[in-house]
């Protein structure tokens, strides 16, 4: 499975690090301009720190990557986080960097969009922007990560939300809530 990651400028790095290590797939990695701040400012890191988990990095201005076209088949696209701006984007149907036009060859293509989302409170306008994208076919996950299992470590915490992210690409990582009392 070839699984594409977008990094936005929004808060939430250590999301898209955890689902990097999580992620047991080929994975290809695109990183904005303030994906790239957002690194180096919450996790102390850069786009080269995270070689280890992906692939290959293509550049948010390569708009002569392999993802920016339907003709090169990935099996899912997970922008995480995804900053407002990056959806009003591709809402709108623009695809002026890589990870907006990856976003465009996703809707055109029906492949598996995951959009999360790390905002708060959202506006009308974003709530109507990503219900748009819903109705195209995008999966809108807002960073929300389930207390259900009673996390005792931010790990846990922001694991819970990665594990649900991977189980939209079909990667089950752990049980169900109360899945014993199913089975």
């Amino acid at each position: 499975m070839k699984v594409v990651v977008g990094i936005t400028g929004s808060s939430g790095a250590v999301y898209a690090l955890d689902f990097l290590k999580k992620c047991p797939d080929s994975k290809y990695l695109i990183v904005s301009k303030w994906g790239k701040v957002l690194l180096k400012d919450e996790l102390k890191m850069s786009e080269k720190d995270l070689a280890p988990y992906v692939k290959r990095t293509f550049s948010d201005e390569d708009l002569t990557a392999p993802t920016a076209s339907g003709s090169n088949r990935f099996d899912a696209y997970v922008i995480l986080p995804a900053s407002t701006s990056t959806i009003g984007k591709i809402a709108s149907g623009l695809g002026d960097t890589l990870i907006t036009r990856t976003a465009q060859v996703c809707l055109k293509e029906r492949i598996p969009l995951i959009i999360c989302v790390r905002e708060t409170p959202l506006s009308t306008l974003t709530l109507e922007q990503c219900a748009r994208l819903s109705g195209y076919g995008a999966t809108i996950m807002p960073i929300s990560p389930p207390l259900y299992f009673v996390p005792d470590t931010v790990d846990a915490y922001v694991g819970g939300f990665t594990d649900k992210v991977l189980g939209q690409i079909g990667v089950r990582t752990s049980p169900g809530w109360r899945e014993e009392e199913f089975t």
